[in-house]
């Protein structure tokens, strides 16, 4: 089976289309919506079939799978093998399996106690190997599996007594912060950057994923009117930056420079991609940032210089969650993947856009989401840009539900045919 992630099928194909497309996409020409720039017919019909077509399976709070909390080991795997049916039907070719929610395990692992989200009880053995069984059924589908992983939360709440006796939180409360109504791993401390490596790689050496995952939790989502206290860790290891904003950057970047290191090591065959905040830095920040305003902006609010990421070749692809809708006046979706374009250029990266399905037919969302054709106007406005690679969508739950349509529409409009690893 051919790989998304390492240089392998998807990225490949990516970076074939940066060299196939000529200089009018390279120096930023104008395109028709809809216009694939600089491809004949047979080019165009080659990159659909080389696209990233991918879906999220979250596990946390239950969000797609399992349903709920403590059914039996046969009934979680029967909804996972339909979550897996459901994304070959719609003729996907990708899975992002979150397999450590907080700080525990989809896996038999020796480091974390067994997800809560499992069987209620985190700790308890549900019966049955999640992850073993999703990679082996994943493939049987054409399916690459993408082990989704979160290095620093560690609970949706601040108590560590409600966390399994033997959780290495617990024996180590030095490493964990309370904010947000949650507990998090400090990432200032080298201890817990080795831990939370040693833990998400075990399952890099165990199966054969296709690729390791992380999103976009770094340090926190700022809360207002909170502090996260890392003032003894910064007075520790911080004397040799400037302010704390550069030494937690550098904190994260160490993360995810180590990670990449490792996973070439360990298993070079494995790709590694992140799904960061969709926006890096506003251009009224940064002259190199997008041209964007408001909200939240990774550089400053996470501390995850994602950018620099791609530019270091830390990472094999990232999937920006590009959450908002055509002509959304802060944060347009269509200023976005032109910027992420550009960033991806010549570097070997692969860029995938991360999609935002949950928002399709949400009456809580503005009218352009209760357009069934809002998110296939998505895929064909990325078509005018080369570098794209393709598409992942949140989330599972709304493949399955697909309230008014979208996703039909995308699979109508964009996925004509399916699509396996070569």
């Amino acid at each position: 089976m051919g790989l998304i992630g390492r240089r392998g099928f998807v990225a490949g194909a990516a970076l074939t289309m940066l060299a196939s497309t000529g200089a009018s996409a390279r120096e930023g020409g104008s395109a028709e919506a809809g216009a694939d720039v600089g491809a004949d017919p047979a080019e165009r019909t080659r990159r659909a079939a080389n696209a990233f077509r991918g879906v999220w399976i979250a596990t946390v709070f239950n969000r797609d799978w399992p349903s709920r909390r403590g059914l039996s080991a046969q009934a979680q795997r029967a909804e996972l093998l339909a979550h897996l049916d459901r994304a070959a039907a719609r003729r996907l070719n990708a899975v992002l399996l979150q397999v450590r929610p907080t700080a525990d395990a989809l896996w038999p692992s020796p480091h974390e106690p067994w997800a809560e989200c499992l069987t209620g009880v985190q700790g308890r053995d549900p019966g049955w190997d999640p992850l073993g069984t999703a990679v082996e059924e994943a493939h049987a589908r054409g399916l690459e599996l993408h082990a989704w992983f979160n290095p620093y939360r560690v609970a949706n709440h601040t108590d560590p007594t409600r966390l399994s006796a033997d959780h290495p939180a617990r024996r180590h409360p030095e490493w964990i912060v309370p904010y947000g109504g949650k507990l998090h791993y400090n990432p200032g401390l080298p201890e817990v950057r080795q831990f939370v490596q040693d833990a998400m790689f075990d399952a890099v050496g165990r199966y054969e994923i296709d690729a390791v995952h992380w999103d976009d939790y770094f340090y926190p989502y700022p809360v207002a009117g909170e502090t996260f206290d890392d003032d003894e860790a910064f007075a520790r290891y911080g004397g040799g930056f400037g302010n704390r904003a550069a030494w937690r950057r550098n904190n994260v970047d160490l993360l995810v420079s180590e990670a990449s290191a490792r996973i070439k090591q360990l298993a070079p065959q494995v790709g590694f991609g992140i799904s960061p905040c969709g926006v890096w830095r506003h251009s009224t920040s940064d002259p190199l940032g997008s041209n964007t305003r408001l909200g939240v902006q990774s550089y400053d609010s996470l501390h995850a210089d994602t950018r620099k990421w791609v530019k270091e070749g830390w990472i094999d692809y990232i999937v920006p969650q590009l959450y908002w809708h055509i002509g959304h006046t802060a944060t347009d979706y269509a200023k976005l993947v032109p910027w992420w374009e550009a960033v991806v250029r010549d570097t070997g990266v692969g860029l995938y856009i991360g999609e935002a399905l949950y928002k399709a037919g949400d009456p809580a969302q503005p009218a352009v989401w209760q357009d069934k054709k809002e998110l296939s106007r998505h895929l064909t406005l990325a078509k005018r840009y080369p570098g794209v690679g393709g598409h992942c969508f949140f989330a599972a739950l709304e493949i399955d539900k697909d309230p008014i349509g979208a996703m039909a529409a995308v699979v109508a409009d964009h996925y004509p045919t399916s699509v396996r690893p070569s």
